[in-house]
C-alpha cells in the first residue's frame, strides 16, 4: 500500500524505489508512467514498497548502509539505555518515525554499544539527534526536546 503524502494542496503518493531506495511523489492520474527520479527504474505501482514506521537500528557496522548512503534525510537518535532524557524522546522519534510517510527515516544508536560512530560524531552529550541529507551531516540536537521542535528541524531539511 502507497503512503499519502499531501503536496500543494494534492494528494500525492509517496513510493518508494525498488531499485535505489529513493522516495518518489507519483501524481494519482500519473501512475501508469511513473518512473524514479533518481535512477529512472519503473515504479511498481501494484505492489509498492511500504516506508519502515519503526526507527531502525543503526550500530557501527551499517550506518554506512543505513545512513551514510541512505537517500533523502535520517535523524540519527544518539542515546544510552540509562539515559533519562533519551527514555523522553524515544516515544517523540517513534511517533515521527509512523508520520514520516516516506519523507524521512529515523534512526537510533546506542552509543554504549557503537562507540566508534559516537566518536565519529563527537558525542559527548546524550540524547544528541544529528540529521543527515543524502549521508551528509546537516544539523545537530542537543538534549531533550518537545516534538514539535524536533519535527520542525527534520522537516526544514526533509523538504
Amino acid at each position: 500500500m502507497c503512503e499519502i503524502d499531501i503536496a500543494e494542496g494534492e494528494a500525492m503518493l509517496v513510493v518508494k524505489c525498488s531499485n535505489c531506495g529513493t522516495r518518489n511523489r507519483v501524481d494519482p492520474d500519473r501512475q501508469q508512467e511513473a518512473k524514479c527520479g533518481k535512477c529512472g527504474n519503473v515504479l511498481n505501482m501494484e505492489n509498492p514498497q511500504q516506508f519502515d514506521t519503526k526507527p531502525i537500528l543503526v550500530t557501527d557496522t551499517n550506518f554506512q548502509r543505513q545512513v551514510a548512503n541512505a537517500p533523502g534525510v535520517v535523524l540519527l537518535d544518539c542515546w544510552a539505555p540509562w539515559c533519562g532524557p533519551c527514555r523522553l524522546v524515544a516515544p517523540v522519534l517513534d511517533q515521527l518515525a509512523a508520520e514520516s510517510a516516506g519523507r524521512y527515516q529515523i534512526g537510533k544508536l546506542n552509543v554504549d554499544e557503537n562507540p566508534i560512530i559516537a566518536q565519529q560524531f563527537q558525542i559527548h552529550s546524550i540524547p544528541t539527534m544529528l540529521i543527515f541529507k543524502n549521508g551528509q551531516l546537516v544539523d545537530r540536537l542537543v538534549g531533550a526536546m518537545p516534538k514539535n521542535q524536533i519535527a520542525g528541524r527534520l522537516l526544514a531539511h526533509a523538504s
